[in-house]
């Protein structure tokens, strides 16, 4: 008795197989000719650049909340599983029609030159790595689904030849003496079954896909490694010797750094400063490639290197900064001193209308932050930043040159990667964010975040120390306040002032009964202004609230 054959599938999923093989081809082509571009012409990063743009406020800030410094490979890891899912759909596809499969690949290819060629400092050659991907993708698709098509011609003949030799030994069996065993090596079907393994069609079947998936492999390491090679500015960070400042940073006065276990450091590794930004890859601009162009309502427009900004005089200022992103009690608050040049007196030189109101700076990658003029034009340490706690700037940070003014969140004055500045007002432009509804300018609001005691913890009956880090830049920090449950608020101690915009280290000693305890704390700034209880997200201007936390004391 002959038992039914089971048939599966095999022939879609080694289409949809054959599918994302040549779109892992694509994208390693793509790498390749994208280091002889620039990296930043990656159909992967132009695609990434664009879904960030068009994605939601609300959206951007649950990623920030939830993925933290991880969001950018969140999302590229996410382009990444949604074009493998195309790819596989793209090769079932052209299985069963070459044309249509094809036509696929191209709308992958249409995607991301659009993508390429719509990117604020896009460049004529950016949509070349985005069409070879294309050609590339094509051409591996129609040849591994051709010899797809051939071997299953082959399968579907042996499988003929096969069905008719096992009728006729049966109807020769029947003929003879059915006690007969029949040889093994002469069972119905084998010999077709070896001859469609060893098949030349299934073999070229093999060769191809091992020859794509390598190839893929190849030309994505190729091209990432030229990439690093070509586009690398680390020598020339290496080479940059900061200029003394002809105003120093005064020495952290006694008593700033309370040298309390578990408080954030008084001054931010720069290893650890926080990053938010919405760049896929961190600019490597080279200094010797650098240049800022100061213009718009000046009545003296100048374009300057490096090394011309290296001689104007330079003051060096510890100043906390804080992301607009930031929620009530989170972590993208930094405090370094940075080396540059004094932003107001440079635009000051350069003759800057009293009618503009707004200075765009715009970043190397495109990027435009609008400053209100009114805060650099102040007096404050707004600065043109070239250094960053003794160093020359990390890439992360804005290398080789970024914008900082203290007292303003980052998104509505530190522009990193700086290259163009303009003055202008703020009827006549919008920049990034504000085109996303942020407010057009939004002062860092006073905020006290509580370190020790951790959330959820359990401590020990006794004294305990309560203390953190509060901030109010540029109005500085007068006072931080903890209460107990429903107790009173009782005043915390507090660390040295170092300037009104450098945060200040807290403490409340605590004798603490057990039980179950809600610990607040609250800021006023060193205007008498009391941090508001009102919870607000950060949007459209920075988050607002009084930090609390729950402990068990044992």
């Amino acid at each position: 008795m002959r038992l039914p054959r089971i048939r599966i599938p095999l022939r879609g999923i080694t289409g949809a197989l054959c599918g994302i093989i040549a779109t892992a081809f694509a994208l390693g082509i793509a790498e390749l000719v994208a280091a002889l571009v620039r990296p930043q012409a990656s159909p992967v990063i132009t695609v990434g650049q664009s879904v960030i743009d068009a994605t939601p406020t609300p959206v951007k800030e649950w990623a920030i909340a939830h993925f933290g410094f991880n969001d950018k490979l969140v999302l590229q890891s996410g382009i990444l599983v949604i074009l493998a899912i195309f790819a596989a759909i793209v090769g079932v596809i052209a299985v069963r029609r070459l044309l249509f499969g094809v036509i696929g690949v191209a709308i992958f290819g249409v995607v991301a030159i659009a993508a390429a060629a719509s990117r604020p400092v896009a460049q004529l050659l950016d949509v070349l790595p985005a069409i070879a991907a294309a050609a590339a993708g094509a051409i591996a698709l129609v040849v591994l689904v051709r010899a797809l098509h051939r071997a299953d011609l082959v399968s579907k003949t042996a499988t003929l030849a096969g069905d008719t030799e096992s009728d006729t030994a049966s109807s020769d069996n029947v003929a003879k003496d059915s006690k007969q065993p029949q040889p093994e090596s002469e069972q119905p079907g084998q010999s077709e079954h070896r001859e469609l393994r060893s098949s030349p069609s299934r073999r070229s079947l093999l060769i191809a896909g091992s020859v794509f998936t390598g190839a893929a492999i190849a030309t994505e390491s190729v091209g990432r490694w030229l990439q690093g090679v070509l586009y690398n500015a680390r020598a020339s960070r290496e080479a940059v010797k900061l200029p003394v400042p002809v105003d120093p940073a005064p020495p952290i006065p006694a008593g700033a750094d309370l040298k309390l276990s578990g408080v954030t450091s008084y001054v931010t590794p720069n290893s650890t400063f926080y990053k938010v930004d919405t760049t896929l890859v961190v600019p490597q601009v080279r200094t010797q490639d650098w240049q800022l162009r100061i213009h718009g309502m000046v009545s003296e427009p100048i374009t300057f290197s490096f090394d011309e900004l290296l001689k104007l005089p330079m003051i060096e200022r510890m100043i906390t900064m804080t992301c607009v992103s930031n929620e009530v009690g989170d972590r993208l608050v930094g405090n370094a001193t940075w080396l540059g040049v004094a932003l107001g007196p440079l635009l000051k030189q350069r003759g800057i209308s009293r009618k503009a109101d707004q200075l765009v700076c715009r970043s190397v990658d495109g990027m435009t932050i609008g400053a209100p003029l009114a805060a650099i034009m102040d007096g404050r340490d707004a600065l043109l930043a070239v250094g960053m706690n003794g160093e020359p700037l990390p890439f992360n940070n804005g290398f080789p040159a970024r914008v900082v003014v203290p007292g303003l969140y980052g998104y509505c004055s530190a522009c990193k990667w700086v290259v163009d500045m303009e003055a202008t007002t703020f009827n006549a432009y919008d920049a990034y964010w504000v085109q996303r509804d942020w407010a057009k300018v939004a002062p860092i609001k006073a905020s006290a975040r509580i370190e020790t005691p951790q959330p959820l913890s359990s401590q020990s009956q006794g004294r305990i120390n309560v203390s953190g880090v509060a901030w109010a830049q540029h109005n500085g920090i007068s006072k931080v306040e903890v209460k107990i449950d429903d107790g009173p608020w009782q005043q915390a101690e507090l660390g040295t002032a170092m300037s009104k915009d450098v945060w200040r280290q807290w403490v409340y000693r605590w004798d603490a009964p057990p039980g179950f305890h809600r610990i607040t704390a609250r800021a006023t700034d060193g205007d008498g202004q009391l941090q508001t209880a009102d919870r607000a997200k950060p949007f459209p201007n920075g988050s607002s609230g009084w930090h609390n936390i729950v402990v068990t004391i044992e």
